[in-house]
């Protein structure tokens, strides 16, 4: 994107003179853009909350460490999981409360508290995206212990609801199922400041076999009769693919149109459809097993970032990392965002266990063209228990820069303006700006460049701001520019310097 920047200057408090007397330094440089980015899994007490039975107050005090483990280390981005099993993580009329946060499906926080709410804000004030990340169709998992709800899917419309193996499913063929997750994704849109709404790999289950290791198929016979008796004419694997088709084209265009500002992410299995995989890529496929067409919504541009989940070692040959993300990046017709997944979680692990210099290799690798500079890491807990040192080693290394998401500029979020800038005196005799939100669009952040001792330096700070931005003593310029919430800059303005 071609930076502006503007000429005007903000009005100094006392003097107008500039401090020190110097010529005009160059343009900054493009800011550094990373999606750095980690899953926080709640099914199963993978990340948060971390087991069952622990207390609203418990819950808040690791959701505020993980938050503060989240900036600390450098991270920009979090994917939450706000609905694990057609159940919420929020207050919400449409599904019942999740066990995994209250230790019984339906039971309500035994305190007045919304989780989502908390972690939207707790995310913003650390200058963190955060994603609402949606389980589109599982209705149960196996590692559930309570009674379902007397409002759950399952309870309410058994009849979209299949088991399969160990779990819970709604149907896809069934057009209701396909509306309930369509009006859950719409309402937490609506009532959440939330800054995308991404999908993993479930769609159709992952097969299960039978006793003599025969897979069983998916019990969808009613629906797909019903297809068929209406005058349907596609074969049963290719109606299954279109029915998932239609929800992720009916999901981002809804989303956009409740807020075109919000970034719609799928993170499918890694391995393309076989058609498209490189030489000597061998392994599942989700196109004829989950009946998941990602390459067809990579192609229509029905995201706006994809992050396959590359969960293997680069030197393992038949799934070799390098390979399938130069394949998915082939594949981009559309410009979209493409940000693998790392399986991070791997480090350390009882078996096909990394080390960190495997998962900072695998970040080295996703470093590329500014649209696909990025990736996530499976999962925060790996982090927070800086397994291998690899935190430490990120935030030393790789994220010892800090990097604001990259921009999302085909939604139709108008350009941001510039920030408002108050100057206060400081008792100290430090210059301080405090970045108020201006007109236009609202902004997530402020960005101050500064130009000292011969070259540019930069910080961020989220807005509404919490603390000031101070001048540093020897600056020579400043401008001031702000970031929209698809990433968007506005055009800087110079900062008058009076002296200190």
């Amino acid at each position: 994107m071609k930076r502006r920047w503007a000429l005007a200057l903000l009005p100094a408090l006392g003097s107008c003179s500039l401090w020190p007397p110097v010529g005009p330094p160059p343009a900054p440089p493009p800011l550094p853009r990373e999606f750095r980015a980690a899953w926080v899994a709640s099914v199963a007490h993978i990340d948060w909350p971390s087991r069952a039975g622990l207390t609203s107050a418990a819950q808040r005090a690791e959701m505020l460490t993980l938050l503060d483990r989240a900036a600390a280390i450098g991270l920009n981005a979090l994917v939450l999981q706000v609905r694990p099993a057609a159940d919420a993580l929020y207050r919400s009329a449409l599904e019942p409360w999740s066990e995994y946060l209250t230790g019984a499906s339906g039971r309500a926080p035994d305190e007045d508290w919304d989780p989502l709410a908390e972690w939207v804000d707790g995310a913003h004030r650390r200058g963190l995206e955060l994603h609402a990340w949606f389980n589109p169709y599982r209705a149960r998992h196996p590692s559930a212990r309570s009674e379902l709800a007397a409002n759950h899917v399952a309870n309410a419309e058994p009849a979209i609801v299949k088991a399969y193996g160990d779990y819970l499913w709604l149907d896809p063929g069934e057009p209701l199922a396909a509306e309930r997750t369509r009006a859950v994704v719409l309402d937490v849109v609506q009532r959440y400041d939330i800054d995308g709404v991404h999908l993993d790999d479930y769609f159709y289950p992952y097969p299960v076999d039978d006793a003599q290791g025969a897979a069983i198929d998916f019990p969808d016979d009613a629906s797909w009769q019903r297809y068929a008796d209406g005058g349907g004419t596609l074969a049963r694997a290719d109606w299954r693919r279109d029915n998932v088709d239609r929800l992720i084209e009916t999901l981002q265009r809804e989303v956009h149109a409740a807020k075109p500002w919000l970034r719609f992410g799928i993170s499918p299995f890694g391995l393309p459809r076989p058609d498209r995989r490189p030489p000597g890529i061998r392994g599942f496929s989700q196109y004829d097993k989950l009946y998941a067409n990602v390459e067809r919504w990579w192609d229509e541009g029905w995201m706006d970032y994809l992050a396959p989940q590359l969960y293997w070692a680069i030197g393992k040959t038949e799934q070799a990392f390098a390979p399938l993300q130069a394949a998915w990046r082939a594949g981009n017709a559309q410009g979209r965002h493409l940000w693998p997944g790392l399986f991070t979680s791997r480090l350390q692990a009882e078996r096909d266990a990394y080390d960190a210099a495997e998962v900072l290799a695998q970040v080295a690798l996703t470093r590329g063209p500014r649209a696909d500079n990025g990736h996530l890491h499976f999962s925060m807990a790996a982090l927070l228990q800086d397994r291998d040192g690899i935190a430490t080693r990120l935030r030393e290394g790789p994220y010892a820069q800090a990097a604001l998401t990259p921009a999302t500029p085909w939604l139709a979020e108008p350009a941001p303006q510039p920030p408002h800038v108050e100057r206060l005196p400081q008792s100290d005799g430090s210059r301080a700006l405090w970045p108020r939100q201006g007109d236009g669009a609202p902004l997530r952040q402020a960005v101050l460049w500064q130009w000292r001792r011969g070259a540019w330096h930069w910080q961020a700070q989220p807005l509404p701001a919490t603390a000031p931005l101070t001048l540093a003593a020897d600056a020579q310029a400043a401008w001031v520019l702000g970031i929209g919430r698809s990433g968007l800059e506005s055009a800087a303005v110079a900062v008058g310097l009076s002296a200190p």
